[in-house]
């Protein structure tokens, strides 16, 4: 039987650094397959700056926790082997594993070299502030400690476009690395923000290097054979040349087929940008809907003042809801992050009743609002509010939606069931007083009671001869109403 596809972000940025992570996600596998996630979505598992490095200081991509390199053979979460076990463990409940690909940036190199540069203005990368003139940096990788394992390539200062230490100086700053055919990517491939944001953090990577582009594809082969993932989020993707991405996109699923999940975090609010980016990929992969993130946030932020009818206005999920990965929070909207916009812990419930109970996109449960905040303590965990939700997309998220977004703090939806899951569902929610949704489930459901499956609503309706009912709910509250037969 067809079930309601879910992505589980199995990581936040509070993790302990204890390496125990992979084994915590192998032995919760059973219990993940039974609250409906099919895909997880795993932290960058490659060996980075140090075990307290999340995994997006990349270092070495060819070490997945198998060789003694920057303080330890393990990264945060565990070694090599701990890794491809919990990847099988996954596999074995049917939920497909995915890797977040770090290609943009490289960190924590083996030697500095000299090379010329462009200093740059932070606010406007087009406009330099200097002559060209030498400086010395760590842009040499060669991976001691791996000894040439699965691969010899060595990176130098020319596979670069730019670094922000000139380590000759003590100076930091924003240097474009001169050279035959170097410079920023061009505008048209990269995001505009700072005049061109080809430039992020660390070591940046050049994409229009012939032999960085050949390495890349050799490695993503060999990843993908090594360690059975199914699919690739991709990390940053408004600082990486477009065209390359489409081209590395492409020929990984020329190899490993149609099946091959890939989505893409493209930051930027705007949707039109959204939408641009996505049409010169041609739709190759799916995109983060980060601008309905920003609306739960705002919405979360506003109370009863914020009108609920404009809760999916200019997002992906509404537009093209085919290329929509949906989320409410993930590691970089957590407090104290760089892109700090976490759903207040009032509209939790609401934000993924918004994205698990509807038709459109594929929605994400992030371990940090799942889980908690620091393994542990459990600071803000949500489970007891997330898995009634999650077991309403199992069983009764399907078939034909009918919205009822006629007013400003009071909305509801009504799914009508399948063949195959014939229970449908009538969610309605408030950011204001308490009230109701008068929605109708159709004839099927006549005289039927219905109740509330969250228990935020004690009262037993029953439908009228047509199936229409008033479905109640309670202040800044969310009820969805089942027949009470199919409980």
């Amino acid at each position: 039987m067809e079930k309601n596809s879910l992505i589980m972000q199995y990581f936040e940025w509070y993790l302990p650094n204890d390496g125990q992570h992979w084994k915590r996600l192998a032995d919760d596998a059973e219990h993940l397959s039974q609250i409906g996630v099919n895909n997880v979505w795993f932290p960058p598992v490659f060996k980075a700056t140090s075990t307290d490095d999340v995994g997006y200081g990349i270092y070495d991509l060819w070490d997945l926790g198998e060789f003694e390199q920057k303080g330890d053979i393990r990264t945060k979460y565990g070694n090599k082997e701990e890794l491809l076990h919990a990847i099988k463990a996954l596999k074995e409940k049917g939920i497909r594993p995915i890797a977040d690909i770090v290609l943009n940036h490289k960190a924590n190199a083996d030697g500095k070299e000299k090379f010329k540069v462009l200093k740059m203005d932070p606010n406007n990368r087009q406009q330099s502030v200097s002559e060209p003139y030498d400086i010395e940096a760590w842009t040499y990788f060669n991976f001691p400690g791996r000894q040439q394992t699965y691969n010899d390539f060595e990176w130098h200062w020319y596979h670069f476009s730019g670094i922000d230490y000139d380590a000759g100086n003590d100076e930091m700053g924003i240097y474009m690395i001169l050279g035959d055919n170097k410079g920023w990517a061009d505008n048209e491939v990269v995001d505009s923000e700072f005049g061109n944001y080809d430039y992020l953090m660390f070591a940046d990577v050049d994409f229009n290097h012939p032999e960085v582009v050949e390495h890349l594809k050799e490695w993503s082969s060999w990843f993908v054979k090594e360690t059975g993932f199914e699919g690739f989020r991709l990390d940053a993707i408004k600082h990486i040349d477009l065209t390359f991405i489409s081209e590395f996109i492409e020929t990984l699923i020329n190899e490993f087929g149609p099946d091959f999940f890939v989505f893409g975090e493209y930051w930027n609010p705007d949707f039109t940008a959204n939408m641009e980016y996505l049409a010169s990929i041609d739709y190759e992969f799916d995109l983060f809907d980060v601008s309905l993130h920003m609306n739960l946030y705002e919405a979360s932020k506003s109370g009863n003042s914020y009108d609920m009818r404009t809760i999916f206005d200019n997002t992906l999920v509404k537009d093209n809801p085919m290329v929509a990965v949906t989320f409410v929070n993930n590691h970089d909207t957590q407090s104290g992050q760089s892109l700090q916009s976490p759903v207040e812990n009032w509209f939790i419930q609401h934000a993924y009743a918004l994205i698990l109970l509807r038709m459109g996109g594929i929605p994400t449960l992030f371990y940090g609002d799942y889980y908690g905040e620091g393994y542990g303590d459990h600071q803000d965990a949500f489970q007891e509010q997330l898995d009634p939700l999650l077991q309403l997309r199992l069983r009764y998220a399907y078939g034909d939606q009918v919205d009822y977004f006629d007013h400003g703090n009071t909305i509801g939806w009504t799914r009508l069931g399948t063949d195959e899951h014939p229970d449908g569902s009538a969610v309605v929610m408030t950011n204001g007083e308490e009230g109701f949704k008068s929605m109708s489930m159709g004839s099927l459901n006549a005289h039927k009671k219905f109740v509330d499956f969250l228990g935020n609503h004690d009262a037993v309706i029953e439908l009228d001869e047509n199936g229409n009912a008033n479905f109640p709910v309670r202040a800044g509250s969310v009820s969805v109403w089942v027949s009470q037969e199919s409980i």
